[in-house]
């Protein structure tokens, strides 16, 4: 189960929207999304949680390039929502090192390879593996996305299971948050 809102942040205090992420297909599309909660240019913060595997914050702040966090990268990866965050820079992997569907060989065979070597590919192997060993087990990204707002590096990493109830509370937010939950 996932659930991803919009805190901007305002002069008056912090102010939530429930977000529907349907429509949402890249990062660039997400920050549009956050800007528009925020005419203002103020600080906006795009919550998404998947439901005890793992969060995700992006900080948009103004028309700068988003800022991200997320827990754990490889439980991301196996999601929809997850996959937006998760971009080749902030894997740190280099977009045109092959990766992409255009660069596979989907005969079966590698150069060189005989047909005979299909087993590994036949149980996914060879495929799956290369893609999930480029995503690391664990957090990614900007740590300190919401230091200057009273969530210490430390802080984040340790969150887990209901961490977006725990931002909001660190934010003086969780009234507001719960309005939309």
């Amino acid at each position: 189960m996932y659930f991803a809102a919009l805190l901007a942040r305002t002069e008056d205090g912090w102010e939530a929207s429930d977000t529907e992420l349907d429509d949402v297909e890249t990062l660039s599309d997400l920050a549009d999304l956050a800007r528009e909660a925020s005419p203002d240019e103020d600080t906006v913060l795009v919550l998404i949680e998947q439901e005890d595997a793992w969060f995700g914050v992006v900080r948009v702040d103004g028309e700068e390039d988003p800022r991200i966090y997320v827990s754990d990268a490889a439980a991301a990866a196996r999601s929809s929502y997850g996959e937006i965050l998760l971009t080749d820079e902030l894997l740190g992997r280099d977009p045109d090192d092959g990766d992409d569907l255009d660069a596979l060989d989907l005969d079966g065979t590698e150069d060189g390879e005989s047909d005979g070597d299909d087993d590994e590919d036949a149980e996914g192997g060879s495929g799956a593996a290369v893609a999930s060993d480029s995503v690391p087990h664990g957090p990614v990204g900007d740590a300190l996305i919401l230091d200057d707002l009273g969530v210490s590096e430390t802080d984040l990493r340790l969150m887990s299971t209901d961490a977006v109830t725990e931002i909001a509370e660190s934010l003086g937010a969780s009234e507001t948050l719960e309005t939309v939950r």
